[in-house]
């Protein structure tokens, strides 16, 4: 078999078209019932994957994407409509990290029991399950009360007058086979939930006997490569979400009178010209807004802006799709779920519960098992906090106590999230370093991101102050510990450097 090239479309929430089959011989139809008849006329399939524990954005920057308030509010949304709504789930849901240290396990399980419960208020149909959903063992897995599907098994779902089956696809060779069962079964559109990359997928998207209509990778590489959203056009369109939570799959299912196989819809036409533009309006304003130092007035229009292209680009995503008469076809769409959208209340509260509990337990965690840091080895260098930096370089604190480094401890505090492990690493000085903060319990003196945080340990450089035992220039490697893609997607390691920067600190200190 000859490859295909492959061709990834990255384009944040535009409406997809792929190939059209032949449609089957008309001795394989059979006659339904029309809408005349009382009978929906299609059907609309959401999918979330590859959540990795993300019941939301950390919030760091401005406009972050995802939540799962958000996309319950989506669910909710589409079922307002007259067609049927299937919620389905890819899995790698659960948890974020493939093992847990032990001071992780009250904070994951308890994030791992919340997401279910979203998942249950949004009227789950089923979901696969991932290495990601089995970190604290098949068992919890199973009693969170989830509609599961196990790998290399069939689930036929009812959406209206079609069967739609979903099959959870462990690995590329049985892609064929599964989802000629699924067919056999009697399944009219066939998804493929593929535990894969989107690259292993379109591999064999190809190959003969394949069945499926729809192949969603679920799973991504690295914690990092699902930062975008991917589509490969082949014969069977194979498309990977975005990871953490940051958007859904929109299928629309258009009916024909008879029963037959899904051609996919060509382009919307202007409708993805205009999603497009405004794509690329809004990826503008968006950086404009989280330059360091914009003035509030400015940032405040821009916001207001962003906000109403972001309704603008949600109202043209959720109109129900043209579908051609006569014919059964599908559509699919990105859905961002971007920051500006509104939560699905009861979902909401379940996070605030999250929140509210998860703090508590880590402080109570780290009160009865916590372990300090281990001191420096001799001759290595401790943390001896910021005062003690300031005796020798009183020049440079204004520029650091007007910076967000100062007060990242005080943007913690604000959410209630300064006991939350997936944040506190970022906002301290010398998080799991040899005599730095190792314990919930004890941040104090060590609140912020101080200047050991860039420079290192500083007690052999106030003993003997000389640039060979101090990280005089810290570069971009360091800054992205922190300002990584998803806390904080929008850093340019040279637009924010100059804003940290100033006499004694970069540039030529102040004649005394």
């Amino acid at each position: 078999m000859v490859r295909r090239p492959l061709t990834v479309l990255v384009l944040a929430a535009v409406v997809l078209a792929g190939c059209k089959r032949a449609p089957e011989p008309a001795a394989a139809s059979t006659a339904v019932p029309d809408a005349a008849a009382g009978q929906a006329t299609g059907a609309i399939l959401l999918f979330s994957a590859d959540t990795r524990g993300y019941l939301g954005p950390c919030g760091c920057s401005e406009n972050m994407r995802g939540g799962i308030d958000r996309a319950a509010f989506e669910v909710q949304e589409a079922r307002k409509g007259t067609l049927p709504v299937l919620y389905i789930d890819g899995g790698d849901s659960l948890f974020g990290e493939p093992t847990l240290k032990p001071a992780q396990v009250p904070q994951e399980e308890r994030k791992a029991q919340a997401l279910a419960e979203s998942m249950k208020r949004m009227g789950l149909a089923v979901r696969a399950t991932g290495e990601l959903d089995d970190v604290r063992g098949v068992t919890f897995r199973q009693g969170l009360g989830l509609p599961e599907l196990a790998p290399g098994t069939v689930k036929l779902l009812t959406a209206g007058a079609r069967q739609v089956g979903v099959v959870a696809v462990p690995e590329a060779a049985q892609l064929a086979p599964l989802s000629a069962q699924a067919r056999k079964e009697g399944a009219d559109f066939v998804v493929a939930l593929f535990h894969g990359t989107v690259e292993q997928a379109q591999a064999v998207a190809d190959q003969p006997g394949l069945e499926a209509d729809l192949i969603l990778a679920t799973h991504t590489a690295t914690e990092f490569s699902g930062e975008e959203h991917k589509l490969v056009r082949s014969a069977v369109p194979v498309v990977g979400l975005q990871s953490k939570g940051r958007e859904l799959l929109r299928v629309d299912l258009g009916y024909g009178p008879q029963k037959g196989r899904f051609s996919q819809v060509k382009g919307q036409g202007q409708t993805e010209g205009e999603v497009a533009a405004l794509d690329q309006r809004m990826a503008l304003l968006n950086k404009e807004i989280n330059l360091p130092g914009i003035a509030p007035e400015l940032q405040k229009l821009k916001q207001a802006k962003l906000e109403e292209l972001v309704a603008r680009k949600q109202k043209l995503l959720t109109e129900p799709a043209a579908a051609p008469a006569g014919t059964n076809s599908f559509s699919l769409r990105f859905l961002p779920l971007e920051s500006s959208l509104p939560g699905q209340p009861e979902v909401q509260e379940v996070v605030k519960a999250y929140d509210r509990d998860v703090g508590q337990m880590n402080l109570a965690w780290a009160k009865e098992h916590g372990e300090d840091c281990p001191a420096p080895k001799k001759g290595e260098a401790a943390f001896v906090g910021t005062a003690a930096c300031q005796e020798c370089h009183a020049e440079t604190m204004p520029l650091w106590e007007h910076s967000k480094h100062s007060h990242a401890w005080a943007t913690l505090e604000e959410k209630g999230k300064q006991y939350h492990l997936n944040c506190v690493g970022c906002h301290v000085t010398g998080y799991e370093k040899p005599g730095g903060v190792c314990r919930l319990d004890k941040v104090a003196g060590r609140q912020g991101v101080g200047c050991e945080s860039c420079h290192g340990p500083g007690s052999l450089h106030a003993e003997d102050p000389t640039p060979k035992n101090i990280v005089r220039n810290p570069g971009r490697e360091l800054c992205v510990t922190c300002h990584n893609p998803e806390n904080s997607p929008h850093f340019d390691y040279a637009t924010y450097l100059p804003k940290i920067l100033g006499p004694g600190h970069g540039q030529p200190a102040a004649k005394k």
